[in-house]
């Protein structure tokens, strides 16, 4: 099975309207930036977005909100993104918040196969209405359904033409997760080499769980909140 593309336009080319996708990174860290910029090109609507959160106004996902590409976001806070808090404010999109732990774990029941989770995350919340709640040891956990999304949408820092990768550093965050996670898988990578040379000992995702593959290119990686320390701290 092949599962190398060209470029991101040909990798996403069976996208549509309506689809569930899921996408790594973590605000502006780690995410797959050609991936998104090719949908914007490709100008899909309606679609469903699972990322801990849209990043800011005009990079990463912001650049699906302003062209009101996105019918719902599910993420675990409104971040940096003042279109997506404008958005959810006047109610144009449909935003479902989920504690950060929830929404991890959420992507990894679905990798693992698993149906749902129960988590104590949310009890006693507005996060809790409406789902069922059970009692466990004295304890009471809310049940959490696995996400069903049409395709993972992640970036990684290197990768093999059989699909294994390698996330460097911070930028790993959700994309591990979201790789398991997603029907059908596609990963851009800065680098991509042939197949077995990789250090087994340092794959991050097993290329099985990736379906398609390409290098990226042209990456600006901005930082969304730049911290330094002062001068001889």
């Amino acid at each position: 099975m092949n599962k190398v593309f060209n470029n991101a336009k040909e990798a996403l080319h069976d996208i549509r309207d309506g689809n569930v996708l899921m996408l790594g990174g973590f605000g502006l860290c780690g995410i797959p930036e050609n991936c998104i910029a090719a949908l914007v090109e490709k100008a899909v609507r309606d679609i469903t977005c699972i990322s801990n959160n849209a990043g800011v106004d005009d990079f990463g996902i912001g650049l699906l909100l302003v062209k009101k590409q996105v019918r719902k976001m599910i993420a675990s806070y409104v971040g940096e993104n003042a279109e997506f808090e404008r958005q959810l404010l006047s109610g144009e999109m449909e935003v479902e918040l989920v504690p950060q732990g929830t929404l991890a774990s959420r992507c990894m029941a679905s990798g693992y196969g698993f149906p749902a989770i129960f988590t104590p995350a949310g009890v006693g919340t507005e996060v809790a209405e409406g789902k069922e709640i059970r009692n466990f040891n004295g304890k009471e956990y809310l049940l959490e359904m696995a996400f069903d999304s049409d395709f993972a949408l992640v970036k990684a820092w290197k990768g093999d033409t059989m699909g294994n990768l390698i996330y460097k550093e911070t930028a790993r965050n959700f994309n591990p997760l979201m790789a398991m996670a997603g029907k059908i898988t596609i990963a851009e990578v800065e680098e991509l080499v042939p197949a077995g040379s990789l250090n087994p000992n340092e794959i991050h995702t097993p290329g099985i769980y990736v379906h398609r593959i390409f290098k990226g290119t042209n990456y600006e990686k901005r930082i969304e909140q730049r911290t330094v320390r002062k001068a001889g701290a």
